[in-house]
């Protein structure tokens, strides 16, 4: 499939975000001129041919009280990266969860976004995961400051 220009601005405009209104797919299938029912055509099209993988919501963890935040970066043996990972993806506190390449200097090659309410939570969420999982070797990144959120179109 060859994206056209509604295809593109269906995607640019779910990238964006969806709004918090009784009807957000309406209010933004109207910004593009597009009806609520073409729209949401369009976006079924795109996750069925693959171009989407799902339609999420990401919250703004300090705007709804969440003042602990940290990248917590775990070194997982390969045998058993895909399950812990999975694992903690499925927690409620865990917003992101990555597999990266090592370093020589660098061991860490799971990396996982835990918000919480303060730093002490944090704190007691990893020790907890740490012996769970018998993960010993991590590292706590917590966050000093948001500097941007970003959204980018594409087309």
């Amino acid at each position: 499939m060859t994206l056209g220009e509604k295809e593109k601005k269906v995607l640019n405009s779910l990238v964006k975000g969806i709004p918090l209104v009784s009807e957000p797919f309406k209010e933004m299938a109207e910004k593009i001129q597009l009806s609520e029912e073409e729209f949401l055509e369009i976006a079924n099209l795109l996750l069925k041919r693959g171009y989407l993988r799902r339609v999420g919501a990401t919250f703004r963890h300090n705007l709804i009280g969440y003042k602990g935040n940290a990248m917590v970066v775990w070194e997982v043996s390969e045998n058993k990266v895909e399950e812990i990972g999975k694992f903690m993806a499925s927690k409620p506190f865990v917003s992101h969860c990555y597999l990266r390449e090592t370093l020589p200097d660098w061991p860490y090659n799971l990396y996982v976004m835990i918000h919480a309410e303060n730093e002490e939570e944090i704190l007691k969420i990893v020790k907890n995961l740490s012996q769970e999982l018998n993960l010993k070797n991590y590292q706590i990144l917590f966050t000093e400051k948001e500097i941007v959120r970003k959204y980018t179109s594409y087309f």
